[in-house]
């Protein structure tokens, strides 16, 4: 079973930049596709980012399309989320999960092995 540890959450102000991290190890890594998701207090987990297990496809919600992207780097066993101008709604708790499943890229039930979650704070 793969350990996800996510790291890289922080206090930023809106415009700010922030990039969270999440290394795995225990499981194989480099032929599952990983997505990044995020849960704010009193609302549901919801879909951020994702990258196919070649990297050649990703993924992303609208509300951060253009100013958030995913990258991963086999080697190294650990998916990115850089976020750039960041706004007080991106705040939440992050989780990055490896996708088992075959349905929406989207669907937080298509995926497991969530780690415990970077907190992001950001303030205008």
């Amino acid at each position: 079973q793969v350990q996800l540890v996510e790291s890289g959450g922080g206090l930023v102000q809106a415009g700010g930049s922030l990039r969270l991290s999440c290394a795995a190890s225990g499981g194989t890594f480099s032929t599952y596709a990983m997505g990044w998701f995020r849960q704010a207090p009193g609302k549901e987990r919801e879909f951020v980012a994702a990258m196919s297990w070649s990297g050649s496809s990703t993924y992303y919600a609208d509300s951060v399309k253009g100013r958030f992207t995913i990258s991963k780097d086999n080697a190294k066993n650990t998916v990115y989320l850089q976020m750039n101008y960041l706004k007080p709604e991106d705040a939440a708790v992050y989780y990055c999960g490896r996708r088992r499943g075959g349905g929406s890229y989207g669907s937080a039930r298509e995926y497991d092995s969530w780690g415990q979650g970077t907190q992001v704070t950001v303030f205008s």
